[in-house]
């Protein structure tokens, strides 16, 4: 490792307008967490930092729909976000808000800063004004129609249907989200930070000095570098958020990209009060963990930001990840779309582990990943149950058993028993080297060959068959097993707090450090150990089959809101007035209604339609029972040519509206009239 004489972590503030879910603990903070850990281990001086944002349009857009303040939803979601990053062992050395008043100041005074050094530019421009609710609009504030798809309700910035990116402008028939409002377009004055006028320092400081950095995150910043940078806004109108410090400015606060990042200063200063020495010593190493949503702000916006306020350092790496998917679907928050922590918490209690395990072990470190529940079953059930929880618990079963639960003492060792313990150095080493490296994945599979290494030794050396004959021999096998087990309880303790605290108890180990591993002698021949303990339990199929039920009836709903919202079909082809004209359309009553056998869409009605008593087959057996159409009125196109469906002679059509989702309605007049009347 480069020496440095601290470290700096920082991990995305999460947006409290929902609570946390698998996406962003794989993208951020399990491998934040594993980092943490590690340096920890390596008795290292860290100071890990992360809080709640709690500023922005989404907020405010949330308590209006709830119709309570935007500080409600923010304290609700905070309390939920803090709960479930502490019971899951996220170990912040501080969570902050940035709603705190201390955020205010910093945040204040970090703009004052570079306003008073003229790094800022003031432009006047015409952004979306809603006269009737006074107030100038942000892009989600603005809904309408896509160009690009059809939908309705999309935003401003984005449709939530097709995906696409929007300006206000390119909406069809935009208005007020607040209000319903059409919108006028009004001067405001903005100021902007000038990112075109730092373009060669970040060239240099990134594309030169940082090649080293993942390439998703390299090759991100390489791309908004080459497509030229330019002024990007630090404030806007809005009535929630950090107001803008300086005269005249009522209703603009700080655009929250610009207030978050400072949580990051916020919540060191909170930690301890030599903040400074982590955010302005050169011998300080700084690492944002984010996701990939987050890179331009991370490795341009905010180190321009540092850069021109000067005396702060700049981030050493930001280890950013991809998207972690669902069941091969994107995850999201508004459509709920997601497995949220506190309630897998709740459905697999003391089960932290388990899914840090998969979510490290499938990390989306290189490229977009898919999480599934039968996966997350498998690797439980297959790798932390049926390898390190049955080699620990075996190991431990038999120490008790053959040797009153204390280290035996080894004879004369193997080939075979010398290669097994040579796997104890050599798993320590490559662990460390991807730790360091911000190869979470990698690291832990090393981990997990310790184990599996350890488990094949123990399967195949088999000392409850020897124990009769060779006493010696099985107090050697365990004595190589005991050094694994307390080995695994070291290097498996970033990614698995909670099952190593259970292995160090077995073991007796009290302290141990990340210098502790790779060693054959941890555990000295004579010392006691403890009594086995369950690390990990099978998960049923009956557990896994409820949460992809859930998500199932959560896709059934999506796609009956998609059905509901889909824009109406184009108009057809231009028709003449002949045409038209050459259709009989007339009222008729259903006199009586029946389900063609060996159906599910088909009905037969019988109809008087004035002129005469007809059969009518029509496809709305899925719509209607029997008796709900007998009586009722209906437009009948009576002149169509007759046709056979089921050896049933159809003579006419009954006219249906089809809605967006799919269900049929009949069309009728708004009064009971005489049976033959034509519609025209």
């Amino acid at each position: 490792m480069t020496e440095y004489k601290r470290y700096l972590v920082t991990a995305a503030l999460p947006y409290a307008n929902g609570p946390v879910h698998i996406g962003h603990l794989a993208g951020v903070y399990v491998p934040a967490d594993i980092y943490v850990r590690y340096l920890r281990m390596n008795k290292k001086d860290v100071v890990f930092v992360c809080g709640s944002d709690e500023h922005g349009v989404p907020i405010t857009i949330k308590a209006m729909k709830e119709n309570c303040s935007p500080q409600d939803i923010v304290d609700r979601y905070d309390a939920i976000i803090r709960k479930s990053f502490e019971e899951f062992g996220i170990s912040f050395s501080n969570y902050s808000r940035t709603s705190h008043d201390l955020h205010t100041k910093v945040s204040s005074d970090f703009f004052k800063t570079l306003y008073d050094k003229g790094e800022f530019v003031e432009q006047m421009s015409e952004q979306y004004y809603d006269e009737e609710a006074q107030q100038f609009l942000a892009d989600r504030y603005i809904v309408g129609t896509c160009p690009k798809c059809g939908a309705e309700g999309a935003y401003g910035d984005q449709c939530e249907k097709c995906g696409c990116t929007l300006s206000p402008e390119e909406l069809i028939n935009p208005v007020s989200k607040l209000s319903g409002s059409p919108l006028v377009k009004k001067q405001t004055k903005h100021w902007y930070l000038p990112l075109d006028k730092h373009e060669d320092f970040l060239r240099k400081w990134i594309l030169e000095d940082h090649k080293e950095w993942k390439s998703n995150v390299y090759g991100q910043c390489k791309s908004w570098l080459d497509g030229g940078l330019h002024p990007r806004a630090v404030s806007r109108d809005l009535d929630w958020g950090v107001p803008l410090p300086l005269p005249n400015t009522e209703g603009k606060v700080l655009y929250v990209w610009f207030d978050a990042p400072i949580g990051y200063i916020t919540s060191t200063q909170e930690c301890t009060p030599d903040w400074e020495k982590y955010w302005k010593s050169e011998d300080t190493k700084l690492v944002h963990f984010i996701g990939k949503d987050n890179i331009v702000f991370h490795c341009i916006v905010f180190p321009v930001m540092l850069k021109v306020h000067g005396g702060y350092i700049l981030p050493d790496n930001v280890p950013a990840n991809e998207f972690l998917n669902l069941e091969g679907n994107k995850i999201s928050t508004s459509k709920n779309w997601a497995v949220w922590l506190n309630e897998y918490l709740e459905d697999f209690k003391d089960q932290q582990d388990t899914l840090r395990y998969v979510l490290t072990a499938n990390a989306p470190e290189t490229k977009d990943n898919d999480f599934t529940w039968k996966d997350f079953q498998a690797r439980n059930n297959n790798e932390l149950v049926a390898i390190l929880g049955n080699f620990v618990n075996r190991v431990v079963v038999l120490t008790q058993k053959y040797f009153a639960g204390k280290v035996p003492a080894k004879g004369e060792l193997t080939d075979v028993d010398k290669q097994v313990l040579d796997a104890i150095a050599v798993a320590k080493e490559n662990v460390s080297k991807n730790i360091e490296n911000y190869r979470f994945r990698d690291a832990l599979k090393d981990a997990m060959q310790l184990a599996r290494v350890g488990n094949k030794y123990l399967t195949e050396t088999e000392p409850w068959k020897l124990i009769k004959t060779d006493e010696s021999r099985v107090a050697t096998i365990l004595n190589v097993c005991l050094q694994i087990t307390a080995n695994c309880g070291i290097i498996f303790e970033p990614f698995l707090p909670f099952s190593t605290a259970k292995i160090m108890k077995m073991m007796k180990l009290e302290n141990a450090q990340w210098s502790d591993a790779g060693s054959c002698e941890i555990m000295p021949v004579g010392k006691e150990i403890g009594q086995a303990e369950l690390m990990f339990r099978k998960i049923e199929d009956a557990e896994i089959d409820v949460q992809i039920k859930r998500l199932e009836e959560i896709k059934k709903a999506l796609e009956a809101e998609e059905k509901k919202n889909a824009p109406v079909a184009p108009q057809k082809e231009t028709i003449v007035y002949d045409d038209f004209a050459k259709m009989d359309i007339r009222i008729g009553t259903i006199l009586a209604a029946e389900r063609v056998p060996k159906t599910d869409k088909l009905m037969k009605l019988t109809v008087n339609v004035g002129i005469d008593t007809r059969t009518i087959v029509s496809g709305i057996a899925e719509h209607f029972t029997p008796e709900e159409c007998v009586g009722r009125q209906v437009s009948v196109l009576v002149n169509l040519q007759p046709r056979t469906m089921k050896g049933i002679v159809s003579q006419g059509m009954i006219l249906m509206a089809e809605n967006a989702d799919g269900t049929l309605h009949f069309i009728a007049t708004d009064k009971k009239i005489k049976e033959g009347c034509s519609i025209s």
